[in-house]
């Protein structure tokens, strides 16, 4: 294979420097726009206005608004992914092994990084996107459950993946109040309360030995002895 010279590796990589630093200023561009104008009234002549860049420089980069839109989601998935994967390895690099203080290790991280990227958090939980967008959030939810599974050591039954989900959906709305937290001591005093909650619902959870597996006939039971409570209430 022919060496590439000295002068051409350079401005080959000068040139990928002006792509890298282009397309991060169009992504700049496009979450300042869009947190301040929401998606659907947010213009591609203001995005590119903001960036200093040029109509045809964003379709080349990107393809259009929505993909503006998606990347600036899957950046903050990614950091989210991120934050909370170091901070389980950092955990279990100083001997923990508690499945519930590996989940409680991630799930401060994921919240921390509600508040670090609360205008985006804001934008993504503003329902105004681009089509397919929900969509998209919803299986990132889906896949979210599935790695809280796989993290708490969880079974495939019934109730654990009741369990899982509920534990899910609750730091998805904990984050949502992060995010409108109107200082960072009340963003940190409201992650200390959703841990506080996290710890409730891990202190027995179905990892311990002691925990006896709940039967369908009880759960049967004690709806049928809760209707009957409301029957007679109501004669």
């Amino acid at each position: 294979m022919e060496a590439i010279p000295k002068r051409a590796r350079g401005e080959v990589a000068w040139q990928w420097s002006r792509t890298a630093d282009t397309q991060r200023a169009l992504l700049d561009a496009a979450r300042a726009i869009f947190v301040e104008q929401g998606f659907t009234e947010a213009s591609i002549a203001q995005i590119v206005e903001r960036a200093g860049s040029s109509v045809g420089s964003l379709y080349h980069h990107f393809g259009g608004k929505s993909e503006l839109f998606i990347a600036l989601w899957q950046e903050h998935q990614i950091a989210q992914q991120r934050a909370a994967n170091e901070a389980v390895a950092r955990a279990k690099a100083v001997g923990v092994t508690d499945p519930a203080e590996l989940f409680e290790a991630g799930t401060r991280a994921v919240l921390d990084g509600c508040w670090v990227r609360r205008d985006l958090v804001a934008l993504f939980f503003a329902g105004d996107g681009p089509p397919g967008f929900e969509v998209m959030r919803r299986q990132r939810t889906s896949d979210w459950i599935g790695q809280n599974d796989m993290l708490l050591g969880l079974s495939d039954s019934t109730f654990d993946e009741l369990y899982v989900r509920v534990l899910t959906s609750m730091i998805g709305e904990c984050s949502r109040f992060v995010m409108l937290a109107k200082s960072r001591r009340q963003a940190n005093q409201i992650i200390e309360a959703s841990i506080g909650y996290v710890r409730r619902l891990t202190a027995d959870g179905p990892w311990a030995p002691s925990r006896e597996p709940v039967k369908t006939s009880a759960v049967e039971n004690v709806v049928t002895a809760s209707a009957r409570r409301r029957t007679r209430a109501a004669g």
